[in-house]
């Protein structure tokens, strides 16, 4: 059984950069991988998964896709995208679509570590890359591909009551995910559960 991490009164940059540091689960596997489709060939990606020091608690900056996207259209995501041949590495690649995205400056993030890869049904392997922000943070959508960034606190998705789990019929078979409905955005998909993936290995749970 693995230890009981027992959390502080909220989740600290201090904290994190502790946990990160000393390791857990991150080899576990992701807390829900979706269905494959049949045949399909998984396209690289990466993520950015920031996580804003504000005076009254970390929270966590989220986008919400503009409708007319393929891949995705109108979900609350994390600012990422395809690996590209010129990407160093995923973190690169995490650091140049949230800087595309967003206006993210890549000199104000400090980037703690990687997640386990997340498998989705569209056919996308994603490595989720977590990172402090420091405000300001400026930032400037990319209105063809961002209708609306916003912040949720942190402490709301380490929260596992928030943690809701759904499943339903797909062409490839039966497919669960998780969802945290908070003030009128409905998380959930990959962004959901590579959350609940961060809420894991901070707290090694199984």
């Amino acid at each position: 059984m693995s230890e009981l991490i027992i959390p502080p009164t909220f989740a600290s940059a201090s904290w994190l950069r502790q946990r990160f540091a000393t390791g857990g689960a991150v080899d576990a596997a992701p807390p829900v991988t979706e269905p494959d489709a049949p045949g399909a060939q998984l396209i690289r990606a990466a993520v950015l998964v920031p996580l804003v020091e504000r005076e009254s608690g970390l929270t966590v900056l989220l986008t919400q896709r503009t409708a007319h996207l393929r891949d995705h259209p109108g979900q609350v995501s994390f600012p990422g995208g395809r690996c590209e041949e010129n990407d160093a590495s995923v973190v690169a690649t995490a650091l140049r679509e949230a800087q595309e995205e967003v206006g993210l400056d890549p000199a104000g993030v400090e980037v703690l570590g990687l997640l386990p890869e997340y498998r989705t049904g569209t056919g996308f392997s994603i490595m989720p890359v977590v990172a402090l922000v420091r405000p300001p943070l400026n930032l400037k959508l990319d209105d063809f591909e961002v209708a609306e960034a916003f912040e949720t606190p942190l402490d709301f998705f380490l929260d596992p009551v928030n943690h809701q789990r759904h499943s339903t019929e797909t062409q490839n078979g039966r497919r669960e995910y998780y969802a945290m409905p908070w003030e009128g955005y409905y998380i959930w998909g990959a962004t959901a559960g590579m959350l609940v993936s961060l809420h894991r290995f901070l707290f090694n749970a199984d």
